[in-house]
């Protein structure tokens, strides 16, 4: 799907049947798992650990570009650790997330920025911005 000033870079495509005690694949056959609800002993993963892989990948390439803008290396150890809650209240299910950035050996007020600006430029925090809880920890 293509606007004026869009252009699609990729197309992921899945074909998930049965839902959280399923399976899931995708149409270049990379991607063939099983599916288990969340805390269950289920023999696969879960949607919610599927997101977490997803948005810690995405933020550490937005990472590496914030960096850039700054001049600056991203060290070599760095990691995100995310964590995605799935949430039950009043209202029904909703999701919160949390992810703790690991920048060893930058100066924190650099690492802060990078982060920050990760969180601009990152797909996943521009889907989520305002319709999630988000904390992003700087470990």
């Amino acid at each position: 799907m293509e606007t004026n000033n869009e252009k699609v870079l990729y197309t992921g495509v899945t074909h998930t049947t049965g839902g959280r005690t399923g399976e899931s694949k995708s149409s270049d056959g990379k991607l063939d798992i099983t599916l288990s609800s969340p805390g269950s002993n289920g023999p696969g993963t879960n949607p919610e650990q599927l997101f977490a892989a997803g948005w810690s990948a995405c933020f550490i390439g937005a990472m590496g570009k914030a960096a850039s803008n700054l001049n600056v290396k991203l060290p070599v150890d760095h990691y995100v650790n995310t964590e995605i809650d799935l949430v039950s209240n009043d209202d029904g299910y909703s999701l919160q997330a949390r992810l703790n950035v690991s920048l060893p050996g930058l100066d924190p007020e650099v690492a802060q920025k990078i982060v920050d600006g990760a969180h601009q430029t990152c797909p996943y925090s521009k889907a989520t911005r305002g319709n999630i809880k988000v904390i992003i920890n700087l470990i």
